[in-house]
C-alpha cells in the first residue's frame, strides 16, 4: 500500500505494518546480533505493525520525539521505542536485543557516508536499496532520520536511515540498515505499509 502524500518525516504518526515482500530477509542480519534461532524464526513468520506517534518538545530546541510500540502475530511478545532525535546517546533495553546504547537525529542526506545507506549500489539481499525522496512533502526541512545503535556485549552495530523513496511504482516508507560486526555486514531495505491514523489524530 503506497503511503499518502500526509505522511512526510514530519509526520510519521499512525500504523504501519512491514511489507515482507518488498522488505529484505531479516533472519541474517538477527543473527549476526545474536538474536535465537527460535526468536529469528518467529518474528521471521510474524506480522510485524508499528504503532507510531510523532511530536515536538514545546519548549526550545523543540527536539521530536518518535514512540513507536511495535506489536507481532504468534504470540511474540512487543517492544517499545522511544526516540528522540537529538544526538544523545541513551541506553536501551529489550527482551530481543538485550542492552545496547542509541543515538537518533536529522541528517542531511550529504551527512550519510556509507553509500548503501545513501541509497547507492545493488546490495546482497536481492531487495535494491532505492532513491531517497527529499522533495519538502517527504523529508522534514531536507533531512531524514539517522539511527545508530550499538551492543556492546554482543560486539554489534547497526544503522538505520528513515524516510521515503518509490518502490515499484508507489511512494513508501523505506528504512534502509546496516548491520556490521567485525568484518561481517549484512544490508537491510524495511518497506512499511501505511494502515492509517489511529483515534485522536495524535497517533
Amino acid at each position: 500500500m503506497a503511503s499518502p502524500p500526509s505522511t512526510t518525516l514530519s509526520n510519521l504518526s499512525g500504523t504501519w505494518t512491514m511489507n515482507k515482500s518488498l522488505s529484505s530477509d531479516i533472519q541474517p542480519a538477527l543473527s549476526l546480533q545474536g538474536v535465537s534461532w527460535f526468536l529469528r524464526r518467529a518474528i521471521s513468520l510474524a506480522t510485524i505493525t508499528l504503532h507510531t506517534r510523532q511530536y515536538d518538545d514545546p519548549a526550545p530546541p523543540h527536539s521530536t520525539h518518535i514512540d513507536i510500540e511495535q506489536t507481532a502475530t504468534g504470540g511474540i511478545k512487543g517492544t517499545t521505542e522511544l526516540r528522540t532525535l537529538d544526538g544523545q546517546i541513551r541506553d536501551h533495553t529489550d527482551y530481543v536485543f538485550g542492552t545496547v546504547q542509541g543515538r537518533s537525529r536529522w541528517v542531511g542526506l550529504g551527512e550519510v557516508e556509507d553509500a548503501w545507506l545513501r541509497g547507492a549500489g545493488a546490495g546482497d539481499t536481492g531487495k535494491p536499496p532505492g532513491t531517497w525522496l527529499m522533495g519538502d512533502g517527504d523529508t522534514k526541512d531536507g533531512r531524514l532520520v539517522s539511527v545508530w545503535v550499538k551492543s556492546e556485549p554482543k560486539g554489534w552495530v547497526a544503522e538505520q536511515v528513515w524516510g521515503f523513496q518509490n518502490i515499484e511504482g508507489k511512494r513508501c516508507h523505506v528504512r534502509l540498515v546496516v548491520v556490521t560486526k567485525g568484518e561481517e555486514r549484512k544490508e537491510l531495505r524495511l518497506v512499511y505499509d501505511f494502515l492509517g491514523r489511529e483515534e485522536g489524530g495524535s497517533r
